[in-house]
């Protein structure tokens, strides 16, 4: 349900969706699981709506319009475990153009904003919000900017899809929503993101939870053992890579299919179902050249590596650094000046996996993560 709105409704006073004027909010679903669903007293169809998502028998997918920070308050009073509360695939208000899918789950409880990765979407986290729900966290997750429901462009400048516009976006999630602070959390293109939120607006990041990619690599980039790990990154600059791969279901699959083998740990295996998902989300006409957008803006450790130095001020937000033992794009050595560009960081190796660190090892994660809001 990229960027659209759903049907009109309100929260009425006994919690159900009832008609009316369509207002600033935006289009939502709210997900109970069906073991509580009667207690919630929310009276919609299950399973029915505009642009829902794929049917899930633990669910009932109850549609309604109401802005975020009403429909929250609503959520905060509901006779309901948080890890049992979700809002789905809603869109959110315009930033530079684009409109940012997100899940939000929990209800009311700290608030967590999760960025995912390439080649990744927002349910790279699910796991971890899963665990974070034992907090009660409000964990805020977006496919960004060209990424899965979110808004894809292929007329703008190149740059929107860097990390510095990603970061006005996630920032203007935040807004919208009424999140003043929050944790973020972050791996591969998300850890950029996420780093330049703090960079840029360090007053509304209570911590980092980080993986790699971090500063400080330098011209061991150059390295010919780490050049053939990174040769997609050029590769994505071509035209050819489009053509090659985008609106392709098979091309896609199966090039989505090598990242999650090669980068993951020995003991893991992307499941069938993640590569249907994931195919499903980068196949779609255009949707492959919007995800490596970021690429073509230079937010990549071979553009960045030889060209930055370290900052007068570095970061001072609390930085927890999770660093897996079997990424072959980023080896632990490449850790050596976090220091450099993180004031106040803490690295903690994790090993046994690769590069996801949300899909691999969700406990470490949510971790990670728990200890930040203490």
């Amino acid at each position: 349900m990229s960027g659209s709105a759903g049907q009109s409704g309100e929260l009425g006073r006994d919690g159900c969706a009832t008609p009316r004027k369509a207002d600033a909010g935006t289009a939502v679903a709210v997900v109970v699981n069906d073991r509580y669903a009667s207690r919630t007293r929310l009276c919609s169809q299950p399973n029915r709506g505009p642009g829902r998502p794929e049917a899930d028998s633990n669910f009932q997918h109850l549609w309604l319009r109401a802005h975020p920070k009403r429909l929250h308050r609503f959520l905060n009073g509901l006779d309901t475990p948080a890890s049992y509360i979700r809002l789905m695939t809603i869109s959110s208000v315009p930033v530079d153009g684009f409109r940012l899918a997100y899940d939000r789950t929990g209800s009311g409880g700290p608030p967590v904003v999760v960025l995912h990765g390439w080649p990744g979407d927002r349910t790279d986290f699910a796991d971890v919000a899963a665990r974070l729900g034992a907090v009660a966290a409000d964990v805020i997750a977006p496919d960004l900017r060209g990424f899965g429901e979110s808004d894809k462009h292929l007329d703008v400048d190149v740059s929107a899809y860097g990390a510095v516009g990603q970061a006005r976006s996630v920032i203007g999630l935040m807004d919208e929503l009424g999140v003043e602070r929050a944790v973020l959390a972050g791996y591969d293109v998300g850890s950029r993101v996420a780093q330049a939120v703090a960079r840029e607006h360090p007053d509304r990041v209570t911590a980092l939870v980080l993986t790699p990619p971090l500063p400080g690599v330098g011209r061991r980039v150059l390295d010919p053992a780490v050049q053939r790990e990174f040769w997609y990154q050029p590769f994505h600059q071509l035209a050819l890579a489009e053509e090659l791969m985008d609106g392709r279901a098979d091309a896609v699959r199966a090039y989505l299919r090598h990242f999650w083998t090669h980068w993951s740990g020995p003991k893991f295996e992307p499941s069938a179902e993640r590569l249907d998902h994931l195919t499903l989300r980068y196949a779609a006409p255009g949707a492959f050249t919007a995800s490596i957008g970021c690429y073509r803006a230079g937010s990549t450790t071979v553009a960045l590596a030889l060209t930055e130095q370290p900052p007068t001020d570095p970061i001072t937000v609390p930085t927890t650094v999770l660093w897996p033992e079997h990424d072959p794009l980023f080896p632990r050595a490449w850790g050596d000046r976090i220091g450099e560009w993180f004031s106040r960081a803490d690295l903690q190796p994790v090993d046994g996996i690769g590069h996801f660190c949300p899909v691999e090892a969700p406990d470490a994660m949510a971790d990670a993560i728990t200890h930040a809001l203490a």
